[in-house]
Order: C-alpha cells, then sequence, then structure tokens
C-alpha cells in the first residue's frame, strides 16, 4: 500500500506505508541509519556538506533532509550518502601528503638548467 499524502511532493517517492506490526518497531538497542547530506544552492555550483540525518531508508533519509536543510530555498538540489559509504582515512596515515615538501619541481629554477645555460652563453660568446 502506498502512503497517500496531501503533499504532492511526498506522493512522487511513492513510498510504501510500514505496517504497524512488532518487528518494524525498533528495539531500545536497535536504531535508524545516518545518512550524510550534500546540497546545492546554485545549479552549476558544488554540493557541501550540511549535515546528517537519522532515518530507516535512503528514500525516507532525502525526505527527512529536504525538510532539515532545503526548506528556506536556499537548496536545488541534494545528495543523501549512507554514512557506512563513506571511507576516511586514518590520521595515522598524514605522511601519504608529505610529497617533496619544497617542491622544486614546480619552479623552473629547481632545475639544474640553469647552469648549462650560462656554460653554453660562455662558450658562444668567445667564438
Amino acid at each position: 500500500m502506498k502512503i497517500k499524502s496531501l503533499d504532492p511532493r511526498v506522493s512522487r517517492l511513492e513510498l510504501d506505508a510500514v505496517d504497524k506490526q512488532p518487528d518494524a518497531v525498533l528495539k531500545p538497542e536497535e536504531h535508524w541509519e545516518t545518512y550524510q547530506v550534500f546540497h546545492q544552492r546554485k545549479r552549476g555550483e558544488k554540493h557541501s556538506s550540511v549535515g546528517i540525518v537519522h532515518a530507516p531508508s535512503a528514500e525516507m533519509a532525502l525526505v527527512f533532509a529536504k525538510e532539515q536543510y532545503g526548506r528556506r530555498g536556499e537548496t536545488v538540489n541534494m545528495w543523501i550518502v549512507n554514512t557506512r559509504d563513506v571511507l576516511a582515512m586514518d590520521y595515522d596515515d598524514y605522511d601519504v601528503f608529505a610529497t617533496t615538501p619544497d617542491k622544486m619541481y614546480r619552479d623552473p629554477a629547481g632545475y639544474k638548467v640553469n647552469d648549462k645555460i650560462a656554460e653554453f652563453k660562455k662558450s658562444n660568446l668567445h667564438v
């Protein structure tokens, strides 16, 4: 049975109604999953993290996120990501970002070409 709502935005989601059966009720040690919410203020801009919602499903997380983070009209798009799907590095692995500290390869002066150019100029001046 589909949820019938006066709000067309809820009806569009075509969510199934949850029966009030004992197994549908959460036990004290159970909880809903968390979902990370990212929203986009204007079309073409990047999505940015705005917070977390707790929900029984991804579809409901989208509904909750819309109500919590998109109700002021500052959102044109949302991404909902299950928190368990977010992969994060350990802070102890910070050294993977430690490359050449001075990054001389980005500066042309970092190459040993200047010595060769000066030598070439000297040799051509004497010819």
